[in-house]
């Protein structure tokens, strides 16, 4: 039995986003917990509030009513691109000026149930 969860449009680009899923990527859900609540990264937020949507989503299928959170694993975590935010102008070198770009992600969690 395995559930999804997906956040969309955080703005953390995805190469600082990748630092933390490497982390957690395989382990059991209550240490991908502890990992994230003491990581000083400001990814570890979205990070650990959509592994905690992906527990919650298996609870809600009808036939993983008897599933434990001890026996969940981080089965596939990945970060996607999303759209880039272009708005502002930053000055440079002899008088040219550069977009400031915002870069955003989305993040797909899924988790299953240890055989």
């Amino acid at each position: 039995m395995e559930a999804k969860a997906t956040t969309r449009y955080v703005r953390i680009s995805p190469r600082k986003m990748r630092q933390v899923i490497d982390l957690i990527r395989g382990k059991d859900v209550e240490s991908a917990y502890q990992i994230l609540r003491f990581t000083p990264k400001r990814a570890a937020y979205p990070i650990y509030n959509t592994l905690r949507s992906a527990v919650s989503n298996i609870g809600n299928i009808a036939d993983a009513s008897g599933v434990e959170v001890e026996d969940l694993y981080v089965k596939k975590i990945f970060v996607n691109e999303g759209p880039t935010f272009r708005g502002r102008f930053r000055p440079r070198a002899m008088g040219r000026a550069t977009r400031i770009r915002r870069r955003t992600s989305h993040l797909t969690i899924v988790v299953a149930e240890k055989n």
